[in-house]
């Protein structure tokens, strides 16, 4: 099945988005080679997707640590593929993720990593002021995790500056930082800072709306916005273990409902009716030229048609748009009966 040259567009099933629950697009895309057309190991995958070996083993390295395919450990057949990898039942493959994203794992720090004594359990941080310099101090504190969650549709200047110059250091740093925001408003000024922050290694996502404005440190101190439309309030600061393991799973649900806006496999995508009849003919393998006539449009046209779907879906190639439009069930996946619902079709 060599998806970069093929004519004919090959639809997968419609499997859920594993993108939402933190796996990479690329081993989204492995997931549903795999979950949609069988075994195969990852030289056929490769071939299908267009993609390089190395980046399809890296992702099925992600997707064995999460328990989402099996197989593939023949040491023989490592050098051509590594043997034949399976895809675990897409809802088995949801309930593992969903599992993973709930459980808030032990605080990796030591005491030691953080040598100022622990404050109260509870304190208020009375304004902006003290809740900037207590970020700081926190701040230069972390070596492992940094958790954000804004509700703000746009920033002031200066929060974008204070915020960018945070996020450099600590993922200079290498500590891990997560971030979570709203679509920004029109004429917000933080579209180049989230850029830059995206591009330094910090993970970013976007969610409809967010319950709190607070900043989790190392999973060991939390801070909260007593009013997240007036930060001039000031802050909760909260050290109790179980306080702060509860903002951790808060923010974790949202995390695992939120989409990453550069690397979400599977957005959604409203087709126009030239587009479903271009993918209806190809899916029934119809080749370019004979897809174009029957619509009564030039080959060229049918071409770009197709382009700007790839475009609109992030993907590079038809072997990876088929993936795509099978899981919004833009058609009929292969060995499915029309009319009747794919493997996985429930939204997770």
């Amino acid at each position: 099945m060599a998806g970069g040259d093929r004519v004919a567009l090959t639809l997968g099933r419609a499997v859920p988005s594993l993108v939402r629950w933190g796996v990479s697009a690329d081993a989204d895309l492995v997931y549903r080679c795999l979950a949609s057309f069988g075994p195969q190991c990852a030289g056929d995958v490769a071939d299908d997707l267009g993609l390089a070996v190395r980046r399809v083993r890296v992702a099925l390295d992600e997707l064995v640590e999460a328990g989402l395919v099996q197989g593939g450990r023949d040491p023989v057949a490592r050098g051509a593929g590594g043997g034949s990898w399976q895809a675990v039942a897409p809802d088995e493959a949801v309930d593992a993720l969903r599992r993973r994203a709930f459980r808030v794992p032990a605080p990796a720090i030591t005491d030691r990593a953080w040598p100022e004594p622990v404050p109260p359990p509870t304190r208020l941080l009375p304004d902006l002021c003290a809740t900037r310099e207590r970020i700081a101090r926190l701040v230069a504190l972390e070596r492992g995790e940094h958790l954000a969650m804004h509700p703000e549709q746009a920033f002031s200047a200066d929060t974008l500056a204070i915020g960018s110059a945070i996020d450099a250091d600590l993922l200079g740093r290498r500590v891990r930082v997560r971030s979570l925001g709203l679509p920004p408003a029109d004429g917000d000024r933080s579209s180049a800072y989230t850029a830059e922050f995206v591009r330094l290694g910090g993970e970013y996502r976007l969610a409809d709306r967010l319950p709190h404005k607070m900043m989790v440190f190392d999973r060991r101190v939390a801070l909260v916005a007593v009013d997240p439309l007036d930060l001039d309030r000031g802050s909760w600061e909260f050290t109790d273990p179980a306080a702060v393991e509860s903002l951790v799973t808060l923010f974790v649900r949202q995390w695992s409902g939120a989409t990453d806006p550069r690397r979400n496999g599977v957005p959604t995508v409203v087709l126009t009716q030239r587009e479903k009849a271009v993918v209806a003919l190809l899916a029934d393998g119809h080749t370019d030229a004979t897809a174009a006539k029957q619509l009564g449009m030039s080959t060229r046209t049918l071409t770009y048609t197709l382009r700007g779907l790839m475009d609109r879906f992030g993907v590079e190639n038809r072997f990876q748009l088929g993936l795509a439009l099978g899981a919004m069930r833009a058609g009929t996946p292969p060995g499915v009966p029309a009319g009747e619902p794919g493997e996985g079709d429930e939204s997770p």
